[in-house]
């Protein structure tokens, strides 16, 4: 008979490497953040091909919401 309340041991490599990646996407995500941004502003107050900035600041754009969604999926 099976027991139904009894729940399967579950495999922990698996658990660990996510883990490992969840913790290092934060502070890569920051460290474009912040230079793409310093970029963006760089190529703004220079005057710089505006081309070139914009896509700067899709870049910063990108990472900042990237840090939003990862807030919230892992939050406690």
């Amino acid at each position: 008979m099976t027991d139904h309340n009894r729940t399967a041991p579950v495999a922990t490599g698996s658990t660990s490497d996510s883990a490992d990646r969840r913790k290092l996407l934060r502070p890569v995500l920051w460290l474009v953040l912040i230079v793409s941004a310093v970029i963006n502003a760089t190529m703004s107050i220079t005057g710089q091909n505006v081309f070139v900035g914009g896509g700067f600041g899709l870049i910063t754009l990108a990472a900042a919401v990237g840090l939003v969604v990862h807030h919230y999926r892992h939050r406690a």
